[in-house]
């Protein structure tokens, strides 16, 4: 049988099986590469999670060690769900090499008794191992995972303090963007104010009302900003369908640099069917965990853009897996964050190691400035809307203990 013969009967569902199956071992050879010489010289020694405010409901997490070295990660869990669950993992973690992070990956994610693994509490501790390796090895995270690719990533913001069905308003917020010192180029706009639903639930099917303001309002937007700031429109999985596909042709003539999140999480036809509808890029996956979330989006091509949030899709390993998943389609990774310091930098790390990154949400530049304020020095900048992936080891933090601590919420002990 010919090589042309062979090819033919392969479907692309086959070769992506074949994909997925093969070793990952160039996707962690820099980290295995650079911990040799440190392998079984540290030990864990404790695992806390603290939660604190403003920081979308996630919690911090922090691995000690008996060499005095300590990581931090962000898992997608309050402090006591992260508390709660860590102690169902101790055992496989206190007295371990924190170098051994696949297997430690392993262990965590297939835990199925008595309770099943609980990703976001797992990325948290991940994201401490990665930032503890690089502490033990003297080099960034970028590093480690085989970059970098760049020495900034791109980034985009968020239209806040904005009216959008008010053309005054939308030109103050203009005004405020290009006066900025981020100098952000992209935004993304939320859809709930437009269509009259309180963020994170459903809408009926929407009438010709809403979808009348709908187009108003992000025509608005554009007329406002002019050509050159991207504006993406921002759902919180909140529409049916129909109501997607008819949002999607309502913001068609604004150019929207994506559609987020329009449908709810789990994949389903309808996101097949919306991506067939129209030529807005369709991004999701800011809740979708591992690769088994994501892979049906991108067997399906039903998504121009994965969006995975590093505190809720595995951490580092996980999200790295899912990036390797998507390059076989050359599909771009963007990045969900609206979460701490931790989530900040360890974007920028991520963002720099992969080949097909996109570009990551930001929280800074708010103007409670809450995650700039979590550095003890060298707040993290936004320039020309780049970010400077650091160069210290680890993930380069330095934290404001003092400032951690005023932000504490009720009931939270300090490191407890």
């Amino acid at each position: 049988m010919s090589g042309r013969t062979l090819s033919a009967r392969w479907t692309r569902r086959d070769l992506l099986k074949i994909a997925l199956a093969a070793p990952i071992a160039s996707s962690f050879g820099a980290l295995r590469a650079y911990a040799q010489p440190h392998r079984g010289k540290v030990k864990i020694t404790s695992i806390k999670a603290m939660q604190i405010r403003d920081i979308a409901g996630n919690c911090l997490i922090r691995i000690d060690t008996d060499a005095g070295l300590t990581g931090y990660g962000e898992a997608g869990s309050t402090g006591p769900m992260a508390r709660g669950r860590i102690e169902t993992m101790k055992g496989m973690l206190i007295g371990k090499d924190p170098l051994s992070i696949e297997q430690h990956f392993h262990n965590m994610t297939t835990l199925m008794h008595t309770y099943m693994a609980h990703i976001p509490t797992i990325s948290g501790i991940d994201m401490a191992l990665w930032d503890l390796a690089g502490k033990i090895t003297g080099l960034p995270v970028s590093t480690l995972m085989g970059g970098p690719f760049r020495d900034a990533i791109p980034m985009y913001s968020h239209g806040i303090g904005l009216n959008m069905l008010d053309p005054g308003s939308c030109r103050a917020w203009a005004q405020r963007i290009r006066e900025a010192p981020e100098g952000f180029t992209a935004f993304k706009n939320g859809i709930d104010s437009v269509i009259g639903v309180t963020p994170a639930r459903y809408a009926s099917t929407l009438d010709r009302d809403q979808l009348r303001k709908v187009a108003r309002a992000y025509a608005n937007c554009r007329e406002a900003v002019g050509p050159d700031i991207d504006i993406a429109v921002h759902c919180h999985n909140e529409l049916d369908t129909p109501s997607a596909i008819a949002v999607a042709k309502a913001v068609e003539p604004m150019d929207p640099l994506f559609l987020e999140d329009p449908l709810n999480v789990p994949y389903s036809e309808g996101w097949v069917a919306l991506k067939r509808s129209t030529r807005v890029p369709v991004l999701t996956g800011e809740k979708l965990e591992l690769v088994r979330g994501f892979r049906p989006f991108l067997d399906s091509q039903a998504a121009d853009i994965v969006h995975p949030d590093l505190a809720f899709a595995g951490g580092f390993t996980g999200t790295r897996k899912i990036a390797d998943y998507a390059a076989l389609t050359r599909t771009p990774v963007a990045l969900h964050n609206v979460g701490s310091l931790v989530l900040c930098y360890a974007n920028a790390h991520f963002g720099a190691s992969i080949q097909n990154f996109y570009r990551s949400e930001s929280a800074l530049g708010r103007p409670t400035r809450h995650v700039e304020q979590m550095a003890a020095a060298n707040p993290p900048e936004v320039k020309h809307s780049r970010l400077t992936v650091p160069t210290q080891p680890g993930l380069g933090l330095d934290f404001n203990q003092d400032y951690l601590r005023s932000c504490l919420l009720p009931g939270e002990e300090w490191w407890g």
